[in-house]
């Protein structure tokens, strides 16, 4: 199995940081903090996979974050 993609993006209407995936279902998750949110997720993961019947003792997973910002001069 190739790695499992996390998506994690910025929202600034509510100032938190969303995970969700197209590979684990189930899976949406927010927190303030990025390393938070990355540490939230590697907790959620084998929980949901177990939850949908994929059993796994090693999860790869890979983290791609996004952020939306503007410069001001």
């Amino acid at each position: 199995m190739a790695e499992y993609t996390i998506k994690l993006k910025w929202d600034n209407e509510a100032s938190v940081w969303l995970a969700t995936s197209n590979d684990v279902p189930g899976l949406v998750l927010e927190s303030g903090s990025f390393d938070a949110l990355i540490e939230r997720v590697r907790y959620a993961v084998p929980e949901l996979l177990e939850l949908n019947g994929v059993a796994r003792a090693d999860i790869p997973l890979c983290f791609m974050s996004e952020r939306h910002e503007r410069a001001y001069a």
